[in-house]
Order: C-alpha cells, then sequence, then structure tokens
C-alpha cells in the first residue's frame, strides 16, 4: 500500500524539521515542500506590484490554493514512482474540510494509495520562539501583528480524520517518542 503523507500545522511549529526527519527515518520517501514554491510566489507579488504579504488579501485570492494544487498535483506523480511521498505544508483549511479530504482519498485509492496525516501540535509560546529565530521574511508581517495573527490560526487538533497521527514538539522528549511512534506507524 502506498502512503501520501501530509504534515501539518500552523507556521513554526517545526513542520520542516520534523518532515525532513520524518522522510529519512522512512528511508526512500519523496520528500515535498511547498514552501519551495514561494520563489514563484515572491515573483506574483512582484509582477502585481504587491506587497509581499503571505497573510494578504492578494495572496489568499491569487496565490495560496494554487500553492497547494501544485504541490498535490507533484505528490499524485510521484506516487506513480515510489510509495511513499510526503507533503511539508499547512494544510490547515482543508485537513478540518470533510469534502476536501473525501475527494482527497477518493483520488489517493486510484493509486492504491491511503492518506496519512500528521498534525504538529507545539505551544504557540515556542512556535513564537521559532518564527523570531528563523528570521524569515515570510514571517515579517506575523511578527509585526503577532496578536491579529495568532488570532487568525488554528492550533487546536482537528477531530474529523481517522487517519489523524499528532506529533508532540514541544519539548526534546516529546519530539524523540512522536518520532518513533509514528515511523512504526507508517511502516506497519
Amino acid at each position: 500500500m502506498k502512503n501520501l503523507i501530509l504534515v501539518t500545522s500552523p507556521p513554526a511549529c517545526g513542520k520542516t524539521f520534523i518532515s525532513r526527519k520524518l522522510a529519512k527515518e522512512l528511508n526512500n520517501c519523496v520528500y515535498l515542500d511547498k514552501d519551495t514554491l514561494i520563489v514563484l510566489s515572491k515573483q506574483i507579488f512582484k509582477v502585481a506590484d504587491q506587497e509581499f504579504n503571505r497573510s494578504s488579501d492578494f495572496f489568499e485570492e491569487n496565490i495560496r490554493d494554487y500553492e497547494y494544487d501544485a504541490v498535490l498535483d507533484l505528490a499524485f506523480e510521484a506516487l506513480d514512482y515510489n510509495d511513499t511521498v510526503l507533503i511539508n505544508a499547512p494544510f490547515t483549511r482543508e485537513i478540518r474540510d470533510d469534502e476536501y479530504l473525501n475527494k482527497l482519498r477518493a483520488e489517493l485509492a486510484k493509486k492504491d494509495a491511503k492518506l496519512v496525516v500528521i498534525w504538529v501540535h507545539t505551544d504557540t509560546e515556542v512556535c513564537h520562539q521559532r518564527m523570531i529565530e528563523r528570521a524569515s521574511d515570510r514571517d515579517d508581517w506575523k511578527l509585526t501583528h503577532w496578536d491579529e495573527y495568532i488570532k487568525s490560526q488554528n492550533f487546536t487538533q482537528p477531530d474529523n480524520i481517522k487517519e489523524l497521527k499528532v506529533f508532540e514538539n514541544s519539548s526534546d522528549s516529546d519530539y524523540e517518542k512522536s518520532m518513533k511512534d509514528i515511523v512504526e506507524f507508517i511502516r506497519s
């Protein structure tokens, strides 16, 4: 059985670090990171003469969903050549949308693949500190408007996904136990 693994959570919860480590642990896993598409997004902002702000209405209307479409298209293509594909992306709205998930499951079934969703849980204070430390221009607006930004994010674990596994990432011991448990689950 093939697996499409979505590693999800709001920004700065540790998705990228965990996704990279998990992909290495799983051996021969195709790793896709939606952030790789940011270079294209920046160009769209530039050509449209818009401020680079991934929290803006412009981003929401003209870029966001297309990034998800592109990374999923790449993942489905990769499933033709590999049994394990991992996408590192927030998917914060999509994983709470049962219709979206059912369509995704139906498409995966055509490839004899199953869905695995990993929710990275991290305390919001830890996320804030990580965002400061990574010093990325994609976070400038978020850090400047932290209270407004944090209210726009849903840090609660989704309760509508039967394939959900929670990766606890607020401490080193949480991380190590979660990595072991999730690798065992996917390999089984």
